[in-house]
């Protein structure tokens, strides 16, 4: 059965087919699709796979390590930085190993088309020593969700999957596998295994480094890494994952030069080798970061390997077709441009948005207050830092605008405001509501609630209907815990309730509540049907 599928639909099929049990994930884009496609797929439903979604990363992952405990295959899925947040668990994963197989996804934004930075999450493997797989294109996306479990049961570790934008959303023809069945229960034979005292860590810790040479083997072996020989000595190219695309693109004819494929990790350390000894030089074209030129300059110090590094190819921003035939003297023009006469559109939040509403009010507050500073968060609201708002002064991480506020005011900065959304807040803002709690700090919290997690496409959001409820559950005093209505019939009563709480010397919340105009539109569409 041959399908047309974006990478992220493969992978989502690829596990399902794969004897998935579980998805766990937190929405980020790109990653968002796979979990989306799982949670609509009559399939997965037919086989009661769980795909709810979680508060956060860390969340996801040990839920999903916790499936993975009990003898099922499990997948967790991510966007880059969110590994960040579920890098404790991670990290932990590659000292206690798995039981049922279990795969990470982690999906990449070079150029940051909707990310604060340009992370490789294939430093996170490394770092955890365990096996890397990067897709080349969405038959091998699904493959690899499809085999990634037995890869990890063989193994007995977790394995990364590592996908950029410019692949997760993409399409092309997928050919589907038999559909295996859902793994039985069990528990780990040692009882001990995930039980990570001193003691029993270093013992799994040793574990993992005499388990590298299989793991090494595995990659050497790997149907996704091969050598595809060339005439040309000069130049030895190491094509990583959606590298190999943009080489086929810039030569329709096949490439002159030697080319490694990479696309599981560790390197294929004997391809490597070979390619080193037969050319001149390498090249390396790899999305992301120079991760695998940074050690291929540690190889072969006398090899001249060029790369991100040595501005042979940009050192930031995703690749393209016309930068990799640069980088060979080789003109390569695209078949598209566009024109002229279209210019940029800055992003915007939507007409009829209540986060509109909410800014304008506080904006309104704010000018009356000669030092004020306001403290963003991740989410729809982060367009209040353009025209005409131009409202926050800091978006740094999900969950920062609360910490950030509560250590300005430490500093003596007043008034302090923090802007977060309902769905960012319940993933990583509830700590920092606690700690200024603590100290009743003299901040005013705005907990702007769309009900639902809109930046994304609308998924649903764990605040919804729980947002009073946790801040009493934290400690927030109830007269100081305050909720309206972000319309313009409410201006005057807005004005005076977030004035109120910006003047009182203390912590107060404020929770501007209207459902996201996108998610009532697709309601009110779906009821007429």
């Amino acid at each position: 059965m041959k399908q047309l599928l974006l990478a992220d639909e493969a992978i989502a099929q690829g596990a399902i087919d794969g004897g998935l049990s579980g998805v766990y994930a937190y929405p980020g884009t790109p990653s968002t699709e796979i979990t989306e496609y799982i949670q609509n797929s009559k399939q997965a439903k037919e086989r009661n796979i769980h795909s709810h979604w979680s508060s956060n990363e860390k969340t996801a992952m040990e839920a999903a390590l916790g499936m993975s405990y009990g003898g099922k295959r499990s997948l967790v899925c991510m966007k880059h930085v969110g590994m960040n947040v579920a890098a404790d668990c991670f990290v932990n994963t590659a000292i206690t190993g798995v039981n049922g197989g279990m795969m990470v996804l982690a999906a990449d934004d070079p150029s940051m088309h909707s990310s604060q930075n340009e992370q490789d999450s294939r430093f996170y493997g490394n770092f955890a020593m365990i096996p890397i797989l990067e897709p080349s294109n969405q038959q091998e996306a699904y493959d690899m969700a499809y085999n990634g479990f037995d890869l990890s049961e063989k193994l007995g570790y977790p394995v990364l999957m590592r996908i950029v934008t410019r692949l997760a959303h993409s399409r092309s023809g997928v050919e589907r596998k038999e559909v295996r069945p859902e793994n039985g229960n069990s528990v780990p034979a040692d009882p001990r295994q995930f039980v990570l005292l001193p003691a029993i860590a270093r013992r799994r810790y040793q574990h993992l480094l005499d388990m590298q040479g299989e793991i090494l083997s595995a990659s050497e072996n790997s149907p996704y890494n091969r050598y595809i020989d060339g005439n040309n000595k000069k130049i030895g190219v190491v094509a990583c994952g959606i590298g190999i695309n943009y080489l086929n693109e810039v030569y329709p004819e096949g490439c002159e030069y030697p080319v490694v494929k990479v696309s599981q990790y560790p390197l294929p350390k004997k391809m490597i080798d070979k390619l080193a000894s037969e050319c001149e030089s390498l090249l390396v074209i790899e999305d992301g970061y120079p991760f695998v030129e940074n050690q291929l300059k540690g190889f072969f110090e006398a090899k001249k390997v060029m790369g991100r590094l040595d501005g042979t190819l940009p050192r930031t921003g995703e690749l393209d077709p016309d930068s990799v035939g640069k980088a060979f003297g080789r003109e390569h023009k695209s078949v598209y441009s566009i024109p002229s006469v279209v210019k940029m559109r800055p992003p915007q939040m939507c007409q009829g948005c209540g986060h509109r509403d909410m800014y304008e009010a506080l904006n309104e507050v704010l000018r009356g207050y000669e030092h004020s500073k306001v403290f963003g968060d991740i989410g729809c609201y982060t367009l209040g830092a353009l025209p005409p708002y131009q409202a926050i002064n800091s978006c740094v991480d999900m969950g920062a605008s609360i910490t950030m506020a509560k250590g300005a005011a430490d500093a003596g900065i007043y008034p302090a405001v923090a802007v977060i959304g309902d769905s960012t807040f319940t993933h990583s803002g509830m700590t920092g509501l606690l700690d200024a709690v603590d100290e009743n700090a003299n901040i005013t919290i705005v907990i702007s609630d769309n009900e639902t997690t809109a930046m994304t496409g609308g998924q649903d959001s764990q605040g919804t209907g729980k947002i009073e409820s946790i801040c009493l559950g934290l400690g927030v005093d109830p007269a100081h815990l305050r909720v309206f209505v972000p319309l313009k019939k409410n201006y005057d009563e807005m004005i005076k309730i977030i004035k109120e709480e910006v003047d009182y010397k203390g912590l107060s919340v404020i929770i501007p509540r209207r459902e996201c105009i996108q998610t009532l539109t697709r309601k009110m569409k779906a009821k007429k049907k």
